[in-house]
């Protein structure tokens, strides 16, 4: 397989990853996540927001209830864990050891979180904290 390929094995989008980890934090503050709670999140329509997560549905990583919460599998959760992990690796390799703006370096962590492997996330985490400790 060419290796430009290897980016369309990605398993969820940007947009999906941000939903996903809007679920996560706002059950993790409120105790629950409904569709409206998800768009005013993301500063996005609650239409968008529906499409978006009927997507996700589908693919079986967020869970509507009768009630019209919604949760995150098991498969949801561990994606969205991984995604607010790695954004925090890039962000903090970015700001911390090539001193790009604290800004920037959010911007440039959120573009690019959801891409990366987790091998390359793990050497990145193990490369901050040896830089960390020799500074």
């Amino acid at each position: 397989m060419e290796i430009w390929k290897k980016f369309e094995e990605n398993n969820i989008t940007h947009s999906a990853a941000h939903h996903l980890q809007a679920i996560l934090e706002l059950r993790e503050k409120r105790g629950y996540a409904r569709v409206t709670d998800v768009a005013k999140d993301l500063n996005i329509t609650t239409g968008s927001a529906s499409i978006n997560l009927k997507s996700l549905k589908s693919k079986g990583l967020v869970i509507e209830d009768e009630n019209k919460f919604l949760s995150l599998s098991p498969e949801g959760e561990e994606i969205a864990r991984a995604v607010h992990m790695r954004k925090n690796i890039l962000q903090d390799f970015l700001q911390n050891i090539l001193q790009v703006s604290a800004e920037q370096a959010e911007i440039d962590a959120c573009k690019t979180e959801h891409l990366i492997s987790a091998e390359t996330a793990k050497k990145l985490q193990e490369f901050n904290e040896k830089f960390s400790r020799a500074a």
